[in-house]
């Protein structure tokens, strides 16, 4: 499904995202050295035994990448104008290697753009989730998206 545009959306609207995604070691190591993040807990397996998770920690930046792609086919593929910015991200559980994620999304507010006549503004909040049913990592995303294309 291609995303939809700003007069499609209503408050409320909520979207279970099918596509879920299984962490790999060499995501998380690709993306920690992409991004020149060398924190041990990422990328070094002696460092993270000896912590106190006792195993590697994803990056919680690949954490929030992954929430925010998952759910790009069904909110705002082919009729996103800009992302205008992310609040209130958490991660209120650790992810590990060979976590399965899979994302939620929720229409929490709806404005109308006053430099873009028929474009909006929506802001969604999504959820990401482990198998074990645990939000790992959760934030509001404001999008400027097109008016209809009728």
């Amino acid at each position: 499904m291609a995303g939809r545009f700003f007069d499609q959306w209503t408050i409320g609207d909520r979207i279970a995202h099918e596509i879920r995604r299984t962490v790999t070691e060499t995501d998380n190591l690709l993306f920690s050295t992409m991004t020149h993040n060398p924190q041990p807990l990422h990328i070094d397996a002696e460092a993270a035994r000896a912590s106190e998770f006792g195993q590697i920690l994803v990056n919680g930046t690949f954490t929030f990448a992954l929430m925010i792609g998952l759910s790009v086919g069904e909110t705002t593929l082919g009729t996103l104008v800009a992302n205008l910015g992310y609040d209130k991200l958490v991660h209120p559980k650790p992810v590990f290697l060979g976590d399965t994620l899979r994302a939620e999304t929720e229409v929490t507010e709806l404005k109308a753009s006053q430099s873009r006549p028929g474009a909006g503004i929506v802001t969604f909040t999504h959820r990401l989730i482990n198998q074990r049913d645990e939000i790992v990592c959760q934030c509001l995303r404001m999008v400027l998206i097109k008016g209809s294309a009728a």
